[in-house]
């Protein structure tokens, strides 16, 4: 039995491993995932196996065969589910200034300076983390950074300004060092950050974009070291923060932690956890 029981967990990693090799560009799923998936899907295997010719053996070519070929239709169904709920937009950064803000697309003209006064201020830089926050909270969704209300790039001068290294290099790395302390180390590394150069009509301007996936646990915003924890939801256009109270009845539906009345949700929390970043 106990040497049964290596096997299974070696064939399962060996048949998941080949699942996600054959489906690398429609699938993309943590080992785990593809290992539990492959074992299900291998006993579906068997069990055709059996129902076609009672006397197979279990290392016959075609039993490996049906098993092998199960695992990776398991694997690539709960991929295909996972691909519904977890999609990362990627569409260039001058379509977006194009199509404006919506539920899914914030701008904002800086992250660290006021252009009223010209000076660093916090407050912006709590704007920028309670719209990531709302995003991951919500679908997802995009942030682009050095852009204003009408979708012109302004750039990041003014930031970069603010820094010792006044490139975008660093200015990733700031913006990366401040997601990490207000979000977190986690759900921080979960974030796509980028900076492109994008046409306009004074020349090129340097843009960032923040692309989040849907985040499979609630994400909370802390302010600062005593801070009490912040919920932000993104709402059509708006991010707006919630109530402790809604807080917890939208968390229950949308991150169930039992069997609940909405089987949906249970199958939308299962994807997000186990897709990888």
């Amino acid at each position: 039995m106990a040497i049964a029981l290596v096997a299974v967990l070696a064939i399962a990693w060996v048949f998941g491993s080949v699942a996600r090799w054959l489906l690398r560009r429609r699938a993309r799923l943590n080992t785990t995932t593809s290992m539990i998936l492959s074992i299900l899907g291998s006993a579906v295997g068997l069990l055709i196996a059996g129902v076609i010719d009672e006397d197979l053996k279990v290392w016959s070519l075609l039993t490996i065969l049906l098993a092998l070929g199960s695992s990776v239709i398991a694997v690539g169904a709960y991929g295909a589910v996972s691909a519904h709920f977890q999609h990362r937009d990627h569409t260039p950064i001058a379509d977006l200034l194009v199509a404006g803000e919506s539920d899914r697309v914030e701008f904002k003209s800086t992250a660290r300076i006021n252009l009223r006064t010209g000076d660093k201020d916090a407050r912006m830089e709590q704007v920028i983390v309670k719209t990531v926050s709302a995003f991951l909270n919500s679908d997802g969704g995009t942030l682009l950074i050095g852009v204003d209300d009408d979708g012109t790039p302004l750039g990041l001068e003014p930031d970069f300004g603010t820094l010792k290294v006044p490139d975008a290099d660093r200015f990733e790395l700031w913006l990366r060092d401040l997601l990490t302390t207000t979000l977190g180390q986690n759900t921080a590394a979960a974030v796509e950050i980028t900076v492109e150069d994008i046409d306009s009509d004074a020349g090129p301007r340097p843009v960032c974009r923040v692309a989040t996936l849907a985040s499979p646990r609630p994400v909370y915003l802390r302010a600062g070291k005593n801070a009490a924890p912040e919920f932000w939801l993104r709402t059509g256009n708006s991010t707006r923060q919630l109530t402790v109270d809604e807080a917890a009845e939208y968390i229950m539906h949308r991150w169930p932690l039992g069997a609940g009345r909405s089987v949906a949700a249970q199958v939308r929390a299962a994807v997000r956890f186990s897709v990888e970043r």
